[in-house]
């Protein structure tokens, strides 16, 4: 038995349709689940798929000039490997406990503890998290020592020198880690590998299990920086390409991995389970497949190449395979899923039951190959080979890794393309998510404003072309041109995003969940109530944050990181992105945010917010020094302004383009305000219709009585009150006239 199995095997699962014996004999293998026995194969599979790889391309073939030894030419492909399948399971684990698997065995309304029933007793978890938990820990455990090893032979490999205990040695691998740009990346992994071990040894609840989450995904960021395409003439697009590839299998890979483990312990829950991983798996295997033809095609450059090298035939078996995934992928949802609802115990659901649990380690073996060959093309040499020679660049090259665009014309805004998949790829599953929640909701019988939808695609497209059209090309040798990005990422893709109001959408498309696990919605309602939502979006913080990031990014080495690192240009477009959708959101959406400000209030901040865009413009108008120097002083340029120039031109486009659409946002404040008045007015015409005027009335008594009581008072006393106050008596009656509180009265 395996320790895994162990950790749950003394706990029986009440959710099970009954004895696994029985569904073994009306079924057969695999009815009740993949065996312990059985889960080796799948690291076989991957070996065997990395060592295959390598002998095809010959690619462990010892070095002319300094040879590492055989230990580091197999040993860094397997431990590459191995370190690969830990992450992605890792990374498949968390997952299924933070969104698709139910942490608590039943669910029930939480119970506050007395002085008669005494204390909350601890909540059962359900054996499936238990399970998912254990190997989490386990798998943690494994990716770190991987990935000691695998910095320990790259480095091996990367200086031709055999593993020895030398203090020279020692020194060497010391200054790879902290001075090289490769040895840095791989230190970064070990580091995030141990920190989302301790987490994940010392976390329980599935909130805090979120963190470490996101660390394992971030450790994909320093793999794709130093992948073996990201060397190639198009390093932006190669960079983004791997890690959304890496990304994708990942988590494709890690979640068939935790499917195979927990297969014995799903028990009623197996069918949802199935369903929710199923959506997953169609985002990741639309990214895997679109991010490896587009990493394949910056390595291979023709068919021929592609069909008649042993690199190009690796990518088809690759390709195949991925392929063959996606159609068991479809059998799953089309034939299987739908047959687990039925009866515990009928024919056809243990029948089901069989064929999915065949299918998926299936799927374990053929995934465990690809992972192998995957690692096998990335220790191999491509056909032809793209990478940058170092003695032609020009000054452009050197700074921007791509050569200087044609001198700039207006045409060209629109005719210069080089493509972000990054963001490609968030626009097209963003796209699709949002088509499929409006398609939900119609089938459902509910309406969805049109203008919403219409906002949020052209919002997308906005968001593609700043990034990837004639402002990216232009944005990274020209201060103009990427004012000109900033500010349409501040300001005009956030306003289309945010009128299309996603939030509200995915809340009304998407089913609440009733077994205590959190999908989407439940953590979007997490998310808008959270302390962090509350601060960013408060209002006063939406709008600092808007304008001082201006301040912050520009006069400090910030900006000198976002122009001259593809992660710090990245970055940037995430951060002022996100600043201008909340800024929005919290001025005229739609969207659930935990406060809004009143109208008046946010007339101010949008005054402020264009009276300090005027003064950031002025001022860069109006320097004699250039910002970031070293970058956009020595481009070489023999075309258009003078840097310095070009620069003054910036702040007139920082002006210019950040006052109209806030000031288009200013007059959206102002409609809703208006309509906000005319609704508030309407409603007290019905309640007044409703309760035929009897606040009015009870207003008019008021005064009435309060005449009447007046009335009582001593006329003397009267008289003499007035008279003190320097006013006449009454001549004809001393007492004080009853006022007419019935005419002159509107509502």
């Amino acid at each position: 038995m395996s320790p895994v199995e162990a950790a749950t095997a003394s706990r029986p699962d009440p959710s099970t349709p009954g004895p696994a014996k029985d569904a073994t004999l009306v079924g057969g293998t695999f009815a009740d689940g993949i065996r312990s026995r059985w889960w080796w194969l799948g690291l076989a599979s991957a070996t065997l798929g990395v060592v295959a790889s390598l002998l095809w391309t010959g690619a462990t073939a010892a070095a002319q000039l300094r040879d590492p030894g055989a230990l580091t030419r197999w040993g860094l492909p397997v431990a590459t490997t191995v370190h690969n399948l830990a992450l992605a399971t890792v990374v498949g684990a968390l997952l299924f406990a933070v969104v698709i698997l139910p942490k608590d065995l039943k669910t029930h309304r939480p119970h506050t503890g007395n002085a008669r029933t005494g204390p909350d007793k601890p909540r059962p978890e359900h054996p499936a998290f238990t399970r998912v938990m254990t190997l989490a820990a386990a798998a943690g455990c494994v990716w770190t020592l991987s990935a000691i090893a695998v910095l320990v032979l790259t480095y091996s490999s990367v200086s031709g020198m055999a593993i020895t205990g030398s203090n020279d040695y020692t020194a060497q691998l010391v200054f790879f880690m902290t001075q090289l740009a490769q040895g840095q990346a791989w230190l970064m992994v070990v580091i995030c590998a141990a920190v989302v071990t301790t987490l994940v040894f010392g976390l329980r609840s599935v909130s805090g299990l979120a963190v470490p989450l996101v660390l394992a995904l971030l450790s994909f960021v320093p793999q794709s920086l130093i992948g073996h395409s990201a060397s190639s003439a198009d390093h932006k697009g190669a960079v983004n390409s791997l890690f959304l590839h890496i990304s994708g299998a990942s988590l494709w890979v890690g979640g068939i991995i935790v499917l195979v483990v927990v297969s014995g312990v799903l028990g009623k829950v197996t069918a949802q389970t199935l369903q929710r991983f199923s959506a997953l798996a169609i985002v990741a295997f639309a990214v895997v497949a679109g991010s490896g033809v587009v990493n394949a095609a910056i390595r291979i450059t023709n068919w021929h190449d592609l069909f008649y090298s042993s690199y190009g035939q690796l990518i088809v078996a690759k390709s195949v395979a991925v392929i063959l995934l996606g159609v068991i992928g479809y059998m799953h949802r089309s034939w299987i899923i739908p047959r687990l609802s039925g009866g515990a115990k009928s024919t056809t659901t243990v029948r089901a039951r069989r064929l999915l649990w065949q299918l998926v380690f299936g799927e374990l073996l053929i995934m465990g190959i690809t992972s192998g060959v995957a690692v096998g093309l990335s220790r191999s040499a491509p056909p032809q080979s793209r990478e940058l020679v170092e003695a032609a660049l020009t000054p452009a090259q050197i700074l921007t890794g791509y050569p200087l665009p044609p001198e700039l014309e207006f045409s060209r805004w629109f005719s210069e393309w080089r493509m972000d998949w990054l963001w490609v790829a968030f626009a097209l599953v963003a796209g699709a998510l949002y088509l499929a929640c409006m398609i939900k909701l119609r089938r459902r019988g509910d309406k969805w404003s049109v203008l919403r939808s219409v906002s949020w695609f052209v919002g997308l497209i906005a968001l593609v072309y700043i990034t990837s059209g004639g402002t990216a090309v232009y944005g990274a040798v020209l201060f103009s041109a990427h004012m000109v990005e900033h500010m349409a990422l501040m300001v005009i893709a956030p306003l289309f995003l945010a009128l299309g109001s996603p939030v509200s959408l995915a809340l009304q498309a998407l089913t609440p969940r009733g077994d205590g696990s959190r999908g989407v919605r439940e953590w979007i309602l997490v998310l808008v109530h959270s302390k962090y939502s509350q601060l960013v979006t408060h209002p006063l913080f939406a709008a600092a944050n808007f304008s001082g990031s201006l301040i912050l990014f520009y006069y400090s080495p910030a900006f000198n990181l976002a122009m001259r690192y593809h992660v710090g240009h990245e970055l940037m477009i995430v951060h002022f992105t996100l600043t201008g959708y909340i800024f929005v959101q919290s001025m005229i959406g739609a969207d659930p945010l935990p406060r809004r400000a009143p109208y008046p209030l946010r007339l101010l901040l949008l005054l402020a917010t264009m009276a300090f865009h005027a003064f950031f413009g002025v001022s860069m108008m109006m320097a004699t020094s250039l910002l970031s120097g070293d970058y956009f002083g020595n481009m070489g340029r023999a075309w258009g302004d003078s840097a310095l120039m070009d620069q003054q031109t910036a702040g007139g486009i920082a002006w210019g383009v950040g006052e109209i659409p806030t000031l288009a946002i200013a007059m959206g404040v102002a409609y809703m305000w208006s309509k906000s008045d005319a609704r508030e007015t309407k409603r007290k015409d019905r309640a007044a219709d409703r309760n035929k005027d009897a606040d009015l009335d009870a207003y008019n008594n008021m005064f009435a009585e309060l005449a009447a009581r007046d009335a009582t008072i001593d006329p003397a006393h009267h008289s003499r009150v007035a008279g003190q106050a320097g006013t006449l008596a009454p001549t004809k009656s001393s007492a004080p006239e009853t006022p007419d509180t019935t005419q002159g009265e509107t509502r």
